[in-house]
């Protein structure tokens, strides 16, 4: 197979690519735009307000990551019931992934509410950050509740060639929270100046909207519906299918998302500037991913779809091309990263010290988005699409927990190295595991249709 062959011109490849990948791109750019609506207008108040909420949204981040792993599973099996034109199938896995969803959303939501600054000495040692972080915290916990069913709506959407109406649902709901934030965070239009809290509330309302928009799309003529009366029906063989792709993972996500945390930990408790500096860097980092993560969505469901339709080698075709692609924008966000550095940096409020640190933070994420890009369209994306999830856990496993999360608190509490090198060993793991990625990728193990003849009636 040549790769190469037909990978300027193969138009139909590339309207697929389009089609679904800008309106995901989008869709996670305008939610990105919420970090840095918080950052740059808590930024121009105060340094604490602004690490404090980016520290008090580790937890939602955390939540978002079980949200992931099911809405990711929901998008597997979907994409490939979809490419074989089975509906009633989509709308089994739907109810699936709801039920699944709404128990995890209610035990944060919970946990927000009660224990806000339990949460937050987590991730920062007592003083006016905690204080701020839980303020925001049993505000914004009513928000998690509902983020989880919304994203499962939104889903249903991109999978069922509608990812121009969820990112229209999903882009509405972001550019509210921000216009929101504006009024409440500054005070305006006779509202009082609320600063963290307003930013809470501005979330909340936002996903208030974005869930009963989801719930309408449901009503169009032959849109997927939940259908919540039979929300409680057992499906044994496609309960099965969901756990063997959810499974492995929520034990991904968990590695990544509570390594990541822990990184942010580690840094937090390095100093308040530090910790303003690695709030900054992650603003600009998860903007610029964005692109990567409309990719991975696309792939998925491009991939997937020829997978469940029968169509092997071409789904084999269309994942290599992916690879490639992956790489070429790997290079493209190493440039933005160099290129928007200085912006970022004079349009922040921040001490020199953080400036300084958050200055060479860049220079090392710039190395560190090369790897970034190309494992989240393979991993997520390309072996995902075929059901191959277990790699994902395993790499995490190895190159996070077993090198660098390991390094980054030796480094901080051991050896007290500075902070910029704590912080190179943040992003190691990410460029670490590419050769282990290359390895299993032309192994071609995620080829496979995931699909059943006979589903549980």
């Amino acid at each position: 197979m040549n790769v190469l062959n037909g990978f300027f011109t193969d138009t139909t490849f590339y309207k697929k690519l389009f089609k679904l990948g800008l309106p995901i791109t989008l869709q996670a750019f305008l939610v990105s735009l919420v970090g840095v609506s918080d950052a740059f207008m808590l930024g121009g108040i105060d340094q604490n307000a602004m690490a404090a909420v980016s520290l008090a949204t580790q937890i939602q981040f955390l939540q978002s990551m079980v949200v992931f792993a099911i809405t990711y599973a929901v998008s597997i099996l979907g994409a490939q019931y979809w490419g074989k034109n089975d509906k009633e199938s989509i709308s089994k896995i739907f109810r699936i992934g709801l039920r699944s969803i709404g128990s995890t959303s209610l035990f944060v939501a919970l946990l927000c509410t009660f224990c806000p600054e339990m949460l937050m000495r987590i991730f920062a040692e007592e003083g006016p950050m905690v204080k701020i972080g839980a303020e925001y915290l049993r505000i914004a916990g009513f928000s998690y509740l509902l983020t989880g069913v919304s994203q499962c709506y939104l889903t249903i959407l991109k999978i069922t060639n509608k990812a121009d109406l969820s990112a229209i649902i999903g882009g509405s709901a972001v550019i509210l929270n921000i216009i929101l934030n504006y009024i409440f965070i500054y005070g305006h239009f006779g509202f009082p100046a609320m600063g963290a809290k307003g930013a809470a509330l501005a979330t909340l309302i936002a996903r208030i909207i974005e869930l009963l928009a989801g719930i309408l799309s449901s009503f169009q003529k032959g849109a997927i519906k939940a259908q919540w009366k039979r929300l409680f029906e057992k499906y044994p063989a496609l309960s099965k299918d969901f756990q063997k792709c959810v499974l492995p993972l929520l034990g991904g996500v968990i590695f990544w998302g509570v390594g990541f945390s822990s990184y942010t930990a580690v840094l937090g408790h390095l100093g308040e500037d530090a910790a303003a500096a690695n709030a900054a860097a992650a603003v600009l980092r998860d903007l610029l991913c964005c692109l990567t993560d409309g990719m991975a969505g696309a792939t998925i469901i491009i991939v997937g779809n020829e997978l469940g339709a029968g169509k092997l080698e071409l789904g084999k075709l269309y994942g290599c091309r992916f690879a490639i692609l992956s790489a070429i924008v790997g290079v493209i966000t190493m440039g933005a990263v160099l290129l928007l550095a200085p912006v970022v940096i004079n349009n922040m409020k921040l001490t020199a010290e953080a400036s300084e640190l958050l200055r060479g933070m860049f220079y090392i994420l710039s190395f560190y988005m090369i790897g970034r890009c190309i494992n989240t369209v393979v991993i997520n994306g390309v072996f995902g699409a075929g059901g191959d999830t277990l790699f994902d856990m395993y790499s995490l496993a190895v190159c996070m927990w077993g090198l660098a999360v390991p390094l980054a608190f030796l480094g901080a509490f051991v050896f007290h190295w500075p902070i910029l090198l704590v912080y190179g060993c943040t992003c190691i793991d990410e460029v670490g595991k590419l050769p282990w990625v290359f390895n299993h990728f032309r192994r071609f193990i995620w080829v496979k249709d995931l699909t059943r003849n006979n589903v549980d009636n």
